[in-house]
């Protein structure tokens, strides 16, 4: 595709999603999960650390394969998991991998991402083929999201180029700070790095400038935002968890 022809393709996308939005009025995604303390988004980066001072206030929220990483923590069951939707049929070798680290394992409340809301049985049939349960399953559509990264960061994104669009991991940041999540901290989420906890394929990650643009953003915002990972404290200046802070 040339230049022209790209550019020209990628205006009509914004064009017809910026209408679509605007005459949907989309809200962000729900949830039923009340967030009485710390939120912790496991991501899959190869380093995953349990923040400090854990206890039965704390919520588990899983992006992906990164629940097979909390096994070590004693927590078989995250509160809330996202998936996106190619890692439910995907033939990619992360995808075949999610399927396999998640086999036989549950959530309690389990978001997909982009898949098509009219096509629900077969998304419950291909969850069933791997194994995978949940209490409840919702799909999270792109105006859905789209509305939610409006409503915490203010910014219009018709996510038409893979650079526009946030990860997975911080999408569940945002999804918490809208429920009303008092601290997020984030662990096995590092956008400087490379490869997954559950298996060793090295891929590279994918919207890494949009991560590091919105995590200076909420920072600057005073969000209450913090990581787990001194290597990502250190690179990206978030805060280090090192407790509940002191009232």
């Amino acid at each position: 595709m040339t230049t022209v022809k790209k550019w020209l393709t990628q205006t009509r996308q914004r064009l017809h999603r910026s209408l679509k939005y605007r005459l949907n009025r989309p809200l962000p995604p729900a949830s039923s999960h009340v967030f009485r303390g710390p939120v912790v988004v496991v991501g899959s980066a190869p380093l995953i650390y349990k923040p400090e001072g854990w206890d039965a206030d704390f919520s588990v929220m899983t992006i992906n394969g990164s629940q097979s990483a909390i096994r070590g923590w004693g927590i078989d069951v995250p509160d809330i998991s996202f998936m996106m939707f190619n890692q439910v049929e995907g033939t990619s070798a992360n995808a075949v991998e999610v399927r396999r680290v998640l086999s036989g394992q549950r959530t309690r409340s389990l978001y997909v991402l982009l898949w098509r809301k009219n096509k629900r049985q077969r998304l419950v049939d291909g969850l069933k083929a791997f194994g995978y349960s949940y209490d409840d399953l919702t799909i999270i559509d792109r105006y859905e999201r789209m509305s939610l990264f409006e409503e915490i960061t203010g910014r219009k994104n018709t996510e038409v180029r893979t650079e526009d669009k946030c990860s997975n991991g911080l999408n569940a940041v945002l999804f918490a700070l809208y429920h009303g999540a008092p601290q997020v901290i984030i662990t096995g989420i590092n956008p400087n790095s490379t490869g997954h906890s559950y298996n060793q394929t090295g891929l590279a990650r994918a919207h890494v400038q949009m991560d590091k643009t919105i995590i200076e953003q909420l920072l600057a915002e005073g969000r209450p935002l913090y990581t787990a990972d001194p290597q990502v404290s250190c690179d990206l200046n978030i805060p280090l968890w090192t407790g509940r802070p002191k009232a």
